[in-house]
């Protein structure tokens, strides 16, 4: 087996780079292939191949007016290279979205249940799940949520740079998910890539549920920050051009049903992402 990472340059695409002990793996970040490109995707790719699609359009708010850019990558772009590991006997692994679901739950989204995307970004990624399966059935879709890193520009990266900067901080604590650290991510990922008789759709988050004030004020607990300075808001002093999701809390039931590693609780891979 080999893993072949597309998209190796975002912030999971890295993550899986670091956390690949002791098996075969190669990257491509997009100036080393165009996934809308079937054949230079089959050029690459042979039945050894387990391949690990992170490759997105993920500006949520940029998309709401350049949603051909995105469906470009997020659904043709997801379709070329599935179809190029239809034709090569290369399995896949295609990382989506809780974007894809309307956002507006009470209890967490299982595999099963109706999307509903509610912008652009989310209608790319759904169309981007469907054409994976049309054209390799046997694929894995595996949906997540609230990736980071800790550095860089995503959230937890710029809170750690916002508690330098200001005294306080008002982050929204209306909308709920689950903080999911992309080496977490990752590792889950790379124990998928084992297991092949896996089910072909399945949601991956670390465990538990937060806000992202809840993750505002956790990350400064940790650097040894007043959790105090950082204030609660709504969603309605933060508009912006693309809905975020109230709750998309992701169910892991059909992961674990499948017999693979839960995700730890989203508060110990925050501390991981800080300290280690």
């Amino acid at each position: 087996m080999r893993v072949t990472v597309v998209g190796a340059a975002g912030q999971l695409g890295r993550a899986l780079s670091r956390r690949a002990q002791g098996v075969q793996l190669r990257a491509f970040g997009s100036a080393d292939l165009d996934i809308t490109d079937s054949a230079a995707a089959e050029a690459l790719l042979d039945a050894d191949d387990v391949v690990i699609n992170c490759a997105a359009y993920t500006a949520v708010d940029q998309a709401e007016t350049d949603e051909e850019r995105a469906y470009a990558v997020n659904a043709d772009g997801a379709r070329a290279l599935a179809a190029a590991c239809a034709r090569t006997g290369a399995r896949l692994i295609h990382v989506s979205t809780d974007y894809v679901f309307a956002g507006n739950a009470e209890k967490p989204y299982d595999i099963d249940a109706p999307t509903a995307p509610a912008t652009a970004y989310g209608r790319t990624k759904l169309a981007g799940e469907l054409a994976v399966h049309e054209e390799l059935p046997s694929a894995h879709v595996v949906r997540t949520a609230w990736v980071y890193t800790g550095e860089g520009g995503d959230f937890v990266a710029t809170m750690r740079r916002l508690e330098r900067e200001r005294e306080t901080l008002d982050v929204v604590n209306d909308q709920v998910g689950s903080p999911t650290f992309a080496d977490d991510l990752a590792d889950g990922l790379l124990e998928l890539a084992q297991h092949p008789e896996a089910p072909p759709l399945l949601h991956l988050t670390n465990g538990g549920v937060a806000s992202w004030f809840d993750l505002a004020q956790a990350t400064f607990e940790l650097i040894g920050a007043d959790p105090a300075r950082v204030r609660p808001c709504t969603s309605a002093q933060f508009i912006r051009p693309a809905p975020r999701p109230a709750y998309s809390v992701l169910s892991d039931r059909a992961w674990v049903d499948a017999g693979l590693t839960p995700l730890r609780d989203w508060r110990a891979g925050l501390s991981a992402a800080l300290h280690e």
